[in-house]
């Protein structure tokens, strides 16, 4: 089978398209026939964090697909379902953090940017019926994560004023979808006006540049939750902009990871900050739930075909994208 791999150079040099072997099932897994993948940023990263002296690497978290074959201690599941993965592996029960052993598709085992992946039984669910293959396969990683830090950790309510610095992301534009379907206000930023008006048509309320006076811009908001991904460049500015006793969630950094906080502004304010990654098996599946009751679907930028692999990586590198990118597996 076709497999994009990773293997002997560190980073994205270290990419190929080649033959891996097909896998093969054991007791408590299923094959799963490709249909499209998702790609994160997390898939960048990875090609830095896999050792160039372990075996090539398939890369991918998010896809979804057909069932090929089923394992024989798999009684849920059938030859021909139509299925979306969860690939947030060994994080059954809802808890406040991941379990030990807690890792996520795609390293250290085989990811999605292949034919035929083998996954456990329980880590598959019925693709949603509302969703195209192309929204399915790219929906797992960033929806369960901003399905956990909106209401698993911030606990949004209806009425809540949330905001959301850098909107273009796969995780910003889910929780830009899923506040507004609970009901919350949001303000976003981003350094482009063009994303800014992408963000406002998807029902944002507020639109500001991320280069300007938040402060200035926002005097007359009431900022309940930030949700904080971007790190060092903006950290400081997120302190500053919610309200006493608010919440800044923060799930990743696209800029440097260290930041510095005034303390006693900190406690004086009474802000809380909560970290969060991924989430549970059962938020996967109340995620699910959510996006169909509300009628969700990814924002899908664009898809690329497997072989097209050094274009599509390039493309999130350099931070092109509005919502989603992802790959189509013939």
């Amino acid at each position: 089978m076709k497999a994009v791999n990773h293997s002997n150079i560190e980073g994205l040099e270290g990419l190929s398209y080649s033959d891996m072997e097909t896998p093969q099932i054991e007791p408590h897994t299923v094959r799963v026939k490709l249909k499209t993948a998702g790609l994160n940023r997390r898939d960048v990263a990875v090609t830095n964090r896999h050792k160039t002296d372990q075996p090539p690497l398939i890369l991918g978290s998010d896809g979804a697909g057909v069932i090929d074959e089923v394992g024989a201690e798999v009684k849920h599941l059938n030859e021909g379902d139509e299925v979306i993965l969860n690939p947030g592996l060994g994080w059954k029960h809802n808890s406040d953090a991941p379990p030990a052993g807690f890792e996520i598709l795609g390293l250290p085992d085989h990811g999605t940017f292949t034919e035929y992946i083998t996954i456990d039984g329980d880590h598959v669910e019925p693709k949603p019926s509302h969703l195209s293959w192309e929204e399915a396969g790219v929906l797992p990683l960033a929806s369960l994560t901003a399905y956990r830090v909106l209401f698993t950790r911030a606990k949004i309510k209806q009425g809540d004023t949330v905001m959301l610095p850098g909107i273009g992301s796969g995780v910003l534009t889910f929780a830009l979808k899923f506040a507004k379907a609970a009901g919350a206000r949001v303000i976003v930023t981003s350094r482009s006006e063009d994303k800014l008006q992408k963000a406002k048509e998807l029902g944002a309320d507020v639109g500001i540049l991320t280069q300007s006076d938040w402060n200035e811009e926002l005097k007359e908001e009431n900022v309940d939750v930030l949700v904080e991904s971007i790190g060092q460049a903006t950290f400081s500015k997120s302190l500053k902009v919610i309200r006493k006793g608010g919440t800044i969630v923060t799930f990743g950094a696209t800029t440097e990871d260290e930041v510095t906080i005034d303390i006693r502004q900190f406690f004086y304010g009474q802000y809380n900050l909560l970290g969060s990654t991924m989430g549970s098996g059962e938020e996967f599946k109340a995620m699910l739930q959510f996006i169909e009751q509300h009628d969700i679907k990814p924002e899908v930028d664009r898809m690329f075909d497997l072989s097209d692999y050094k274009k599509a990586f390039n493309y999130l590198r350099d931070t092109k994208n509005f919502g989603k990118i992802g790959f189509s597996i013939s």
